[in-house]
C-alpha cells in the first residue's frame, strides 16, 4: 500500500502542530502554543495565516471559501473575514471544557469536539458532547456520551461522520441526516492500545489514525483490521493525506526524541511525510 513506509522530516521547529488540512495546494495547520494558523507548501515555505489568542485547533472552510477556526480555551468558533476574525458562535454553554478538533461539511456545517474535562489538572475523564454549528450560527449538541471526541472525517458522499474517541480507544460512526443531525451510532473500529487523535480517510474507505500514546500512525479498515502501523519518533497527534494527487501522508507530532546527531530537529513539534498509494478523499 505504501511505496516506502518511512517517515521523512518535512518541517521542524514548531511548538505543537495540530489539525492538518490539505487546501488550495498547501498544508494548513494550527500551531497551538504560538497561537497561530499556518500553511506550508510542498516546498517547505511557511506562512502565518492568522493569530488566534484563544489557541487555534480545528480548521475548515465554508462553501464561499472563508476559513473557520476553533478557538480552544474560550470555546468559540471563529471565521476569518477580510477585516479579521469574527465570532460565529460561543460554545461555552455547550462544551464543558476546551474545544478541539472540527470537521466542516460541504454545506458549511461544523462539527466540533471538546475535552470534556481538565486534563492538565488531572481530573477524572468524563463523557462529553459533539456540537454542530450551522452556517446561520445555530449551535446544538448532536451526540453525547463521547469519550474525548477528537479528529473527525466525513465520507465523500456526505452521509457518514466518523469521530475518534481518544479515551474510548475507538472510531465511532454516525449517519448524517438531511438537517445535519447525527443518528445510527455504531462502533466503526475498536483500537486496543491506541488513543485515536487526528484522523483522515482514503479512497479505499480506510482511516489513517494518529495515536500519541502508542507513538504511531495506523491504517484501519471498518471493523478494526489494522493494515499498517508506522512508528513515529514523537507522539503522533494528527495526520492528513495531501500533496500531489493527495498521495502524501503528513504526520504531525509533539516533541520528538532524536539522537544527539539530530538534536537540531528536536526543538518541539514536527511534521513528517510518507508517500502512499491510496489517495485521500472526503473531508477534511
Amino acid at each position: 500500500m505504501t511505496t516506502e513506509s518511512i517517515l521523512t522530516p518535512f518541517l521542524d521547529q514548531l511548538a505543537f502542530p495540530e489539525s492538518p488540512r490539505w487546501h488550495d495546494g498547501a498544508l494548513w495547520f494550527s500551531d497551538f502554543y504560538t497561537h497561530s494558523v499556518k500553511r506550508v507548501g510542498m516546498d517547505g515555505r511557511v506562512e502565518t495565516v492568522v493569530e488566534v489568542p484563544g489557541q487555534p485547533s480545528g480548521l475548515g472552510w465554508l462553501p464561499d471559501g472563508r476559513l473557520l477556526v476553533v478557538s480552544m480555551t474560550d470555546r468559540r468558533l471563529l471565521r476569518l473575514d477580510p477585516q479579521g476574525l469574527t465570532e460565529v458562535a460561543d460554545l461555552s454553554h455547550l462544551a464543558p471544557f476546551h474545544c478541539n478538533d472540527m470537521v466542516v461539511d460541504a454545506l458549511g456545517r461544523a462539527y466540533i469536539g471538546n475535552f470534556g474535562f481538565d486534563i492538565a489538572a488531572r481530573q477524572k475523564p468524563v463523557p462529553t458532547v459533539l456540537i454542530m454549528v450551522t452556517p446561520d450560527a445555530q449551535a446544538s449538541v448532536v451526540a453525547d456520551d463521547l469519550q474525548f471526541p477528537n479528529g473527525s472525517v466525513i465520507t465523500p458522499d456526505g452521509r457518514t461522520l466518523i469521530v475518534a474517541e481518544s479515551y474510548g480507544a475507538r472510531l465511532t460512526a454516525f449517519t448524517i441526516g438531511a438537517d445535519g443531525t447525527l443518528g445510527e451510532r455504531r462502533v466503526w473500529a475498536q483500537l486496543q492500545g491506541a488513543a485515536p487523535d487526528g484522523i483522515c480517510l482514503d479512497a479505499q474507505g480506510a482511516v489513517w489514525v494518529a495515536s500519541p500514546i502508542s507513538r504511531e500512525v495506523l491504517r484501519v479498515r471498518e471493523g478494526g483490521e489494522v493494515t499498517h502501523r508506522i512508528p513515529t519518533l514523537g507522539q503522533a497527534v494528527a495526520c492528513m493525506l495531501g500533496g500531489p494527487q493527495r498521495k502524501t501522508l503528513f504526520v504531525l507530532t509533539g516533541k520528538v526524541m532524536l539522537t544527539p546527531e539530530q538534536s537540531r530537529l528536536a526543538l518541539s513539534g514536527m511534521i513528517f511525510t510518507m508517500p502512499v498509494d491510496v489517495p485521500g478523499v472526503g473531508l477534511p
